[in-house]
């Protein structure tokens, strides 16, 4: 028996005359990542897309998974294929669904009759199937409020197809619709999730992180990979640049006073992402602060990194509590990984009492005690190492 996946457009469908390009790049994405494991034949029609293995071989769990962290689908089913004949409807549905039928009590049928040429209607279609399931699982009752199992049938112009409920899609709109940004990642909680809340805003993502050994390690750089492979299993694949920073942070604990060390470092940080990100063509940063949560959020600190920015910095968090981001952490399985004990470069020289209130004027005072600050910038972004990331999906 043949089975295919029905993906469910969401916001895409809202797109107007601009649809057909968000459609074209979900379609590229779905075989650039599927071919990894096999020959498919994917195609849209009727505000579908179907995926149809062709290989026999092809392990379907796995189809599921890829598809189930592509953004632009709001949700997806596997369905087995039929002929357009009634009775072979109601032997496919019976023989397909019997694990998923065997293990409810109660079930309904809904039917969706695209191809009107089609001889019964949608209740008639309805009726049959499901007496006939009724007539194979006589321990099933029919419960059109509250069934256990839901099963559909759709007529389609290609063939009929039968499933059991959808699966929740990833949503949002497709990669690389809505432009290019550079996320600064570290090893943390935060990074990760609002690189992947961004992907799903159809950001391309490219990554900077700043490595300061030798206090920071080789591990601690490698869990960088690690979340970014994470991350890279939804967005795609994407580039990560390795910024030497020890040198910038040895200037700044030696020429400036300890309370600004922390929002002067986020202020080189931003200039050099700055300039890697226009170099490569991104548009906008991305960074992981949520407002208040330590010295460096305050709406204070957060005005005077962004004073060294001509471009828009996105803050997908900021309005978001520790828990809230966790939990969006544990689904994209990055916090067993942030919660590794690797520290990063925001954790070197951190003061004991930073400001939280700094004055833009006397934080840019402070940072020119340090000479050639462009020339030192120049030199990190010289020395910048660039990775390529991928998911399993690519």
């Amino acid at each position: 028996m043949k089975e295919i996946i029905l993906i469910k457009l969401g916001e895409i469908v809202l797109k107007g005359l601009n649809r057909k390009n968000f459609e074209d790049k979900l379609l590229r994405t779905l075989r650039r990542r599927l071919g990894r494991i096999g020959s498919f034949k994917i195609r849209a029609a009727q505000s579908t897309i179907f995926v149809e293995p062709m290989d026999e071989d092809i392990d379907m769990d796995e189809v599921s998974d890829l598809v189930s962290k592509v953004f632009g689908i709001a949700a997806f089913a596997r369905a087995c294929v039929a002929e357009k004949e009634l009775d072979k409807i109601k032997l496919a549905a019976v023989e397909y669904l019997k694990e998923t039928m065997e293990d409810a009590k109660t079930f309904k049928v809904e039917a969706k009759r695209s191809d009107k040429k089609f001889p019964f209607n949608s209740p008639q279609i309805c009726t049959e199937v499901g007496g006939y399931l009724l007539e194979k699982y006589p321990h099933l009752s029919v419960d059109v409020h509250n069934p256990d199992v839901i099963v559909t049938v759709e007529i389609r112009d290609f063939a009929a197809y039968v499933r059991a409920g959808l699966i929740r899609g990833a949503g949002g709109i497709p990669v690389g619709t809505g432009g290019k940004a550079c996320v600064l990642i570290s090893g943390g909680i935060d990074s990760p999730v609002a690189s992947y809340m961004m992907a799903k805003r159809g950001l391309e993502l490219m990554a900077v992180h700043f490595a300061s050994p030798p206090y920071t390690s080789q591990r601690a750089e490698e869990k960088v990979i690690e979340l970014l492979e994470r991350v890279a299993r939804y967005s795609g694949r994407l580039k990560l640049y390795i910024v030497p920073f020890t040198k910038i942070q040895e200037q700044i604990r030696e020429k400036c006073k300890e309370d600004y060390f922390t929002i002067i470092m986020r202020r080189f940080m931003m200039e050099i992402s700055q300039s890697i990100a226009m170099d490569k063509g991104a548009q906008a940063l991305i960074t992981g602060e949520s407002l208040g949560q330590v010295a460096s959020q305050t709406i204070g600190a957060i005005g005077c990194t962004d004073a060294v920015c001509n471009m828009p910095v996105f803050r997908p968090l900021i309005g978001m509590d520790k828990e809230e981001i966790i939990e969006i952490s544990r689904k994209i399985d990055t916090f067993d990984i942030s919660i590794q004990p690797y520290e990063d470069c925001c954790t070197v020289f951190t003061p004991k009492h930073p400001r939280t209130r700094p004055v833009p004027e006397k934080v840019a005072d402070e940072q020119n005690r340090i000479e050639d600050s462009a020339a030192l910038i120049a030199e990190a972004i010289q020395n910048v190492r660039v990775l390529d990331i991928h998911g399993y999906s690519d």
